[in-house]
């Protein structure tokens, strides 16, 4: 299989602060990937080392055929392009509407044609059925409406790999579902999708690879062991 990120022997820091050492990490083409761990215990860095907000000063890295620890400034532009992230705060811009929201994100990434821009903000909002939405407000939305919008957000320049950092952390269990069944819809469309959550209930009712972050160390859980919840608080 296609691999879409490859982390081998890293070593994951906050600055001068070791977070996770050691680090062997592999997603394919079209994989879906759960990181669980306690809060602060490593998830969201490796997440954002994945996404060269944080470099990789040990070991060797290649997300999406950019090599982590050799990557210039000037390529970092490429690289996210590669990549849709998914906050569990949203991020959306509170003065714009939905529509506009997605607008200024493919005007910023260099789309020109307006129909062409049209085009895919429609095609994205239906993928998560908010077609009917776009002229709505931030504040206007539900909690799981705003979190479809920044899944459609992370989706405009159709990326390899989508990182979702805590998606579901402020959603009742309904919404949650709802989100959990986009995203894995988007990774049977070839999409690898790395999803860091404490939820483990979810993790339970969609089975898929599971890493667990732990007192510095990332594990690959084996497949049928069972995971406990209350360990990840």
């Amino acid at each position: 299989m296609e691999t879409s990120i490859k982390i081998t022997d890293g070593s994951i820091f906050q600055e001068d602060n070791l977070i996770l050492s050691n680090v062997n990490f592999e997603v394919n083409k079209g994989e879906f990937v759960y990181l669980i761990g306690r809060v602060g215990s490593g998830k969201t860095s490796l997440i954002k080392t994945i996404n060269a907000e944080l470099p990789l000063k040990a070991g060797s890295g290649m997300v999406a055929d950019f090599q982590l620890e050799t990557i210039k400034r000037k390529q970092l532009h490429k690289l996210r392009r590669k990549l849709g992230i998914v906050f569990q705060d949203f991020q959306l811009l509170i003065d714009r509407s939905v529509y506009d929201n997605l607008y200024f994100v493919l005007k910023a990434t260099g789309w020109k044609s307006k129909d062409e821009i049209n085009n895919r903000i429609i095609e994205v909002l239906k993928k998560v059925e908010l077609d009917y939405k776009g002229y709505k407000m931030p504040h206007q939305l539900s909690g799981g409406e705003q979190q479809r919008v920044v899944i459609a957000r992370a989706l405009l320049n159709d990326p390899d790999i989508i990182l979702a950092d805590e998606p579901t952390g402020n959603l009742d269990t309904e919404t949650s579902d709802g989100i959990m069944k986009i995203l894995w819809d988007i990774s049977t469309s070839g999409r690898a999708v790395i999803m860091a959550t404490h939820n483990i209930p979810l993790v339970k009712k969609y089975p898929a690879r599971t890493y667990k972050c732990e007192n510095g160390n990332l594990t690959e859980m084996k497949q049928g062991s069972e995971i406990e919840f209350t360990s990840l608080f």
